[in-house]
């Protein structure tokens, strides 16, 4: 019988200390691997931090934006634009609805220039058959067909004055004359329902003397009752999803007034210029296309969208001057109806000292007596200026420049204007009285 042989005294001991020595190994290595890592990342953090302490910091001048806006804008101001010409070019809106064919039209001849672009556009309320003869009209008149500055919107917009639309619409002519419209200083939009004081010949003449950075445009934040009944209210315009012109209807849910911009309101009638126009279409910081949509629902919006676009970027808010150089006759209170003008208008008209007027009712008399002592045209025909000689002439049409002020023919509506525009920019505080 074989019996199991004691274990020797210390064999147990050995056995434990070889299991020991089994995994102390690997332990070890471990500790030292991890060692290594620790001391090469301590290094290279060090150096990295040496490398920077002697690298130059880049100052405010020479720094890289880091947001793509701030990159657009520094593009937008280095940009080599060539100089102004000595007499700058105006880009006109000129627009209407069911009726307004031939009032559109008479506008447009006292409106005429040839250095100027214009866009005519009746709106999709207005007959098929009063469109097509409005575009027949113009593709058909040899001055217009000659210089090639008119265009008539083809694809016309539904337009409900008090809803967004007629923003939409104004937005879409700018885009139109920014693309084909050429070299432009200022844009002006204006109704068929609107008629010159001056010529065209004053006007530019006014226009060469100043800054080309100008936004004349009517503007306040003090809304005023406009905020419980135009701010907080809701919206909703048929017209932009609808064929069929009818009112702007409310929601029942109100609105908090914005916190994410300020809000400014004022007259819809305005002249913008070229780089103004050009930020509201591009939009690179979307400021505009913000704005838009809130105003979407805003009851009026065409007196409030330009407005809080312009008060609310710091390159344009101290553009602004505040006249929207129109005369106009309002109800009061509280400012929202325009009377339509007559003769008995005619001296506020010309006190004014305004370019423009409105509200004016289809051929009213008082048309004819701007034309006959304050514009000196004939009718049907062309406002008389330093271009006109080119009429009894066969030179090639074309794009048309005023090369020279000395080669307008201002008349008195020149002093008028003048007036009123040296009055604006002299007035005490005027520097400090951009978008209060």
């Amino acid at each position: 019988m074989l019996e199991a042989k004691p274990p020797s005294p210390g064999s147990g001991a050995a056995a434990h200390i070889h299991g020991h020595r089994r995994w102390a190994a690997p332990l070890l290595a471990s500790v030292l691997l991890s060692s290594l890592l620790i001391s090469a990342s301590l290094f290279f953090s060090s150096s990295r931090a040496l490398l920077l302490s002697f690298s130059p910091l880049p100052t405010a001048a020479s720094a890289e934006p880091l947001f793509v806006e701030a990159k657009l804008r520094q593009q937008m101001r280095a940009e080599e634009r060539p100089p102004p010409p000595a007499v700058p070019r105006i880009a006109y809106l000129i627009s209407g609805s069911a009726g307004d064919g031939a009032a559109l039209r008479r506008t447009l001849r006292a409106l005429y220039h040839p250095a100027n672009t214009y866009v005519v556009h009746l709106d999709l309320e207005a007959p098929a058959a009063e469109r097509a003869e409005l575009a027949a009209a113009i593709r058909a008149d040899p001055v217009y067909a000659r210089f090639r500055n008119v265009r008539v919107v083809t694809r016309a917009n539904l337009v409900t004055y008090r809803g967004p639309t007629m923003v939409a619409n104004t937005l879409h002519a700018a885009a139109i004359l920014l693309r084909e419209g050429g070299d432009w200083d200022w844009f002006i939009n204006l109704s068929a329902s609107d008629y010159p004081l001056v010529t065209q010949d004053d006007l530019l003449h006014v226009l060469s003397e100043l800054p080309r950075q100008l936004n004349f445009i009517e503007h306040t934040s003090d809304i005023g009752w406009k905020e419980y009944q135009r701010a907080k209210p809701v919206i909703i315009d048929p017209g932009l999803y609808s064929l069929q012109k009818s009112d702007v209807f409310w929601i029942t849910e109100k609105r908090s007034v914005p916190t994410a911009f300020k809000l400014f309101t004022g007259s819809a009638w305005m002249m913008l210029t070229h780089q103004f126009i050009e930020y509201c279409i591009w939009g690179w910081d979307n400021l505009p296309r913000t704005v838009l949509m809130y105003y979407a629902n805003f009851l009026s919006s065409p007196e409030g969208y330009f407005h809080t676009v312009i008060c609310n970027v710091p390159e344009f808010r101290n553009t602004t001057v505040n006249h929207d150089l129109h005369f106009i006759s309002w109800d009061n209170p509280p400012k929202q109806h325009p009377h339509y003008l007559t003769v008995d208008d005619f001296e506020g008209m010309l006190n004014s000292n305004a370019p423009f007027a409105r509200k004016f009712g289809r051929e009213d008399p008082v048309l004819d007596k701007i034309d006959q002592e304050l514009l000196g045209r004939q009718p049907d025909g062309f406002v008389p200026g330093g271009w006109t000689y080119l009429l009894n002439t066969t030179e090639k049409g074309g794009p048309f420049t005023v090369e020279r002020v000395q080669d307008l023919r201002p008349g008195p509506g020149v002093d008028r204007l003048k007036k009123l525009v040296t009055g604006l920019l002299t007035q005490e505080g005027f520097d400090d009285k951009h978008c209060l």
